[in-house]
């Protein structure tokens, strides 16, 4: 089996509806698929006010995310993964994750 990744990035506004309907170009071969949603900018979603979880995280002034040192080289860790650089980890069972965590 051929397996290839295709990304096709494109900005769109979600309606009040919360219903998207989504016209796949012909190039893009039919089978499973992820879709993944991220807002457009994240300082204006991360930094909700009535928040106190997310203002803890985010600088009061800019409202941009202030992550520690391990979570960004898990965040770096994460993205390499999902773009191929460095191979990914699996798992058959949460005991071999959790082994694998504490080694």
């Amino acid at each position: 089996m051929l397996w290839f990744i295709m990304i096709i990035t494109q900005t769109v506004d979600i309606p009040e509806s919360h219903q998207l309907t989504i016209d796949v170009p012909r190039e893009v071969p039919t089978g499973p698929v992820i879709l993944t949603f991220t807002p457009a900018s994240m300082s204006e979603n991360i930094a909700e006010p009535n928040c106190p979880l997310c203002a803890k995280y985010c600088n009061s002034e800019t409202g941009e995310p202030n992550f520690n040192a391990e979570t960004v080289a898990a965040i770096e860790e994460g993205r390499a993964m999902m773009y191929g650089e460095i191979p990914a980890q699996h798992f058959n069972s949460i005991e071999e994750l959790l082994a694998d965590l504490r080694s």
